[in-house]
């Protein structure tokens, strides 16, 4: 036993991985790498990566980790966490049989409908949390069904990202019981697969990996990879989390009574409960938490950061976030009249609408990208304060809000975030949230902790706290929800003409 040992944390996002080393006693990051990969679209509304370039990179990636470490025998348990809801397929030998079709993919339109006609949509909510939506995993699988049977005649095994990288890494077919309650196939009350959906909707249950809570170890590096990694064969792997659960724990969203929101190129907000939740609505959506026999509610924008990154790719800005952001401090709350709707690829809450798209409203003459700019990120707030309100609306505390994501690092954002929540917003020493949640998970399963909630009790702290300043937004709240209704009717037809989303 090494005298000071070390967990890694491993996110796989959708634009890269992020490794840390952490002392899981302390919380301390020792050590961090990172790698990235690119995603294809083949067709409009498509959204595909390749499964095995997410271990390779992630492979290399925690080899350099390991080779600056005193001793690879240093790191005691591994954790993976990552994007959710994308479906990789195998075949009997291990083999990838297609590309990953992403939690952003939108193709499945149809199939949601076929899935709520065949289970019915009040049951699904019933059993999974949540109405069968296009980023989930339970379409595309049909759609893979009814375009590809070819492809669909060879599956032998279903892996969600994360999982798929750690079966590389494992040679385990598993998954835990957050990232799995993101498929429309698990049954939040049993924290298990619902054989009556997974019946009707056509999946063999051989298909599935077995379901473990987010700490439990589920095996360890296997030869082939500890050749790819550096880690020593043997070392223990747990089951980890989807990346909104990681998150969750990594801000301390381990009790009922705090509300996180994270921003990274979707944005999320997300508290924690104590039963399985049901909105009937569906606006709201019900999974397992990594916190073992606990579930969390969350509303997901699908272009948060993306909105920002996005704006800057297409004016061509050659300045990092922080410049950008630096440009707007002259500019005043509400961008003198301009409104940004930050629907780039559709949306999910609080409006379910695949055809949704962006817009600017306002313009005039007088206006320059400094108004725009401004614009998107007002537009970013509110869309996660539209999330906050069904949270209110629903019972929930939101008195304060933890942020994680690229917001934490700018204090300008952070204030406006607060201003347009008009409660005080947090940050903790979580440098990056999926990769941290991931860690302390790690440490539970090292022996380190007993479970998740000593986890974050230990190794979870704020760091700083921002008041709102006044209420400049008041105005901006109160018409907010008409823009999206007055124009659904024209981005629908717009988006059935278009030939590019």
């Amino acid at each position: 036993m090494t005298r000071n040992p070390l967990v890694l944390g491993i996110d796989i996002g959708t634009s890269g991985c992020r490794v840390l080393a952490v002392h899981p006693a302390t919380g301390a990051v020792v050590d961090q790498e990172s790698g990235s990969w690119t995603t294809d679209t083949p067709h409009p509304h498509w959204s595909e990566q390749d499964p095995d370039a997410w271990w390779d990179t992630t492979a290399s990636a925690i080899g350099r980790l390991i080779e600056r470490l005193p001793s690879p025998d240093a790191v005691h348990a591994v954790a993976f966490a990552g994007q959710m809801h994308g479906l990789v397929l195998h075949d009997e030998s291990g083999q990838v049989l297609r590309p990953a079709i992403l939690w952003n993919d939108q193709r499945t339109v149809e199939q949601c409908e076929q899935i709520h006609e065949r289970v019915g949509r009040k049951t699904l909510i019933r059993h999974t949390g949540k109405p069968a939506l296009p980023g989930f995993t339970a379409p595309k699988l049909r759609w893979v069904q009814q375009h590809e049977p070819d492809v669909a005649d060879r599956i032998a095994r279903i892996c969600l990202p994360k999982d798929h990288v750690r079966f590389r890494a494992t040679g385990i077919h598993a998954i835990d019981a957050a990232d799995a309650s993101g498929t429309n196939w698990l049954d939040l009350e049993t924290r298990d697969w619902s054989p009556t959906i997974c019946e009707s909707l056509d999946v063999d249950p051989n298909w599935l990996p077995t379901v473990h809570e987010a700490a439990d170890i589920i095996g360890a590096i296997d030869a082939d990879g500890a050749r790819a990694t550096g880690l020593p064969e043997g070392t223990p792997v747990v089951a980890g989390a989807g990346d909104q659960a990681a998150a969750g724990i990594a801000c301390g969203v381990v009790r009922e009574g705090l509300v996180s929101v994270t921003i990274g190129t979707s944005g999320v907000v997300f508290a924690q409960m104590d039963h399985p939740p049901a909105d009937p609505s569906g606006a709201l959506h019900g999974f397992c938490h990594a916190v073992s026999g606990r579930w969390h509610v969350m509303g997901c924008m699908l272009a948060a950061g993306g909105s920002l990154q996005w704006w800057r790719d297409a004016m061509d800005i050659h300045a990092d976030f922080d410049a950008l952001i630096e440009e707007i401090a002259d500019i005043p709350p509400g961008a003198d009249g301009v409104r940004f709707l930050p629907y780039l690829s559709g949306e999910r809450s609080p409006h379910d609408d695949p055809r949704a798209s962006g817009a600017f409203l306002g313009l005039t003459m007088q206006h320059d990208r400094r108004h725009m700019t401004r614009a998107v990120l007002e537009g970013i707030a509110m869309g996660l304060n539209d999330m906050l309100e069904l949270l209110r609306a629903g019972g929930h505390d939101t008195t304060t809000v933890r942020v994680a994501g690229g917001a934490t690092r700018n204090p300008f954002w952070l204030q406006l975030l607060a201003d347009v929540f008009q409660v005080p917003v947090e940050t903790v020493n979580v440098p990056d949230a999926t990769a941290y949640g991931a860690a302390m998970l790690a440490a539970v399963g090292s022996g380190t902790h007993a479970d998740a909630i000593a986890a974050a009790d230990a190794m979870v702290s704020v760091t700083t706290r921002v008041e709102p300043d006044g209420d400049d937004y008041a105005e901006l709240r109160a018409t907010w929800g008409s823009l999206y209704q007055a124009l659904a009717p024209t981005m629908h037809r717009l988006a059935d003409q278009s030939t590019i989303r």
